[in-house]
């Protein structure tokens, strides 16, 4: 027995604030409206009643980036998109997450060996915290994906970090140097 039992009544919970805030972020999640291609189809049906994305805190999807902490990327990604992908991304308030769903969107899909206007996995625009994998996938994988994301949250530490800048892809395939390309 510790020394914590018993000196409390039935219906008083001891935590630390570390575990308080976490549980808190994990409970409202704000995503992003971001649909590229079909995928977003499958997105918007998770929202929908069949699915029911709100029973994970998670269903006030936000048309601005600056409501929102997590971009759900849907869809094909183009060299052309990417900029903008990357602007968003940008724009939301830390800390924010990612989630690549779909097999355009984690490496190209079936424009992977000869779709030379499509960015070959929206990781090398974005760091991505979950990839949900399929062709499109299922409302459940997204959801699941969600889940993960939740987990990541949950064990989070109170720390300050510098976020890290990432290059983004250039239309010939290739990634520019952050630190040599000039705005």
């Amino acid at each position: 027995m510790t020394w914590i039992e018993g000196r409390f009544e039935e219906n008083v919970v001891t935590t630390s604030l570390e575990q308080a805030i976490n549980w808190a972020k994990q409970s409202s999640i704000w995503p992003m409206t971001f649909g590229l291609a079909c995928c977003a189809i499958e997105m918007m049906a998770t929202g929908a009643s069949r699915f029911d994305i709100d029973r994970f805190g998670a269903g006030a999807f936000r048309a601005t980036p600056r409501q929102a902490d997590l971009m759900i990327v849907a869809g094909t990604v183009t060299h052309k998109m990417a900029s903008r992908v990357r602007r968003l991304w940008e724009q939301m308030p830390d800390p924010k997450y990612v989630i690549a769903m779909g097999a355009c969107t984690i490496g190209g899909g079936p424009y992977f060996k000869y779709g030379y206007h499509v960015v070959k996995g929206v990781d090398l625009v974005v760091p991505v915290d979950v990839y949900v994998p399929g062709c499109p996938p299922r409302p459940e994988a997204l959801l699941e994906g969600l889940m993960r994301i939740q987990d990541k949250i949950k064990a989070q530490k109170l720390t300050k970090g510098t976020p890290s800048v990432l290059p983004v892809p250039h239309h010939s395939g290739y990634v520019q140097d952050p630190e040599l390309v000039t705005v």
